[in-house]
C-alpha cells in the first residue's frame, strides 16, 4: 500500500451544517437560532447564568487556597523498592539515590525530592539517599539491615 491509496473510512468524516443558505435548505433564515433576544448574537456566553437569580457558584462559601509554593515530592514505598530489587532493575549493593530511582523506573521524575514511606516490606540491606522518609520507613530499613540517608533541609530565606 501507497500513500496515494490511503483514504477515510466511509463516514469518517461528515461536512458542517451550512446555514443561511435560503430557506429551502431548512437552516436558512436565522439559521435554527430562532428569533431575537441575546441566544440568537453572537459572541454569548451563558455558562452559570441562572435567570437572574444568585448563580450557584457565588452562593456556596469559599473555602482554603492553594499555596503555589508547595513542596512536592515523589513518593517511594518499600514494597516499589523491593520489586525493583527483585525485578533486577536496582543493584543492593550500591546506595540508591534519586538519579538510580529515576533510571529504575521507580520514580517518573523527581521534581523537588523523593521521599519514602513504609507502605510494604524490605528484604534486602539497601543504602538509600532521599530527601524525607517517615520514622516507620526508617525503622523498616534499619531492620532489614539497610541505611537512609537524608538530605538537609532547606535553609529558610533570612528577612531582612
Amino acid at each position: 500500500m501507497d500513500l496515494n491509496q490511503l483514504s477515510d473510512r466511509p463516514g469518517a468524516r461528515k461536512a458542517g451544517r451550512r446555514v443561511g443558505r435560503g430557506t429551502g435548505s431548512g437552516k436558512g433564515k436565522t439559521c435554527g437560532r430562532g428569533h431575537k433576544g441575546q441566544k440568537s448574537r453572537s459572541g454569548v456566553a451563558l455558562q452559570g447564568f441562572e435567570g437572574g437569580q444568585m448563580p450557584l457558584y457565588r452562593r456556596l462559601p469559599k473555602r482554603g487556597f492553594t499555596n503555589i509554593f508547595r513542596t512536592r515530592y515523589e513518593i517511594v514505598n518499600l514494597d516499589r523498592l523491593q520489586s525493583a530489587l527483585d525485578a533486577g532493575r536496582l543493584d543492593a549493593a550500591k546506595p540508591v539515590d534519586r538519579e538510580a530511582l529515576v533510571a529504575a523506573g521507580v520514580v517518573r521524575q523527581s521534581r523537588n525530592g523523593v521521599r519514602l514511606l513504609a507502605r510494604g516490606e524490605l528484604k534486602a540491606k539497601l543504602t538509600i539517599a532521599v530527601d524525607r522518609a517517615s520514622k516507620a520507613a526508617v525503622a523498616a530499613v534499619k531492620k532489614a539491615g539497610g541505611e537512609v540517608v537524608l538530605a538537609p533541609a532547606p535553609a529558610a530565606p533570612k528577612k531582612d
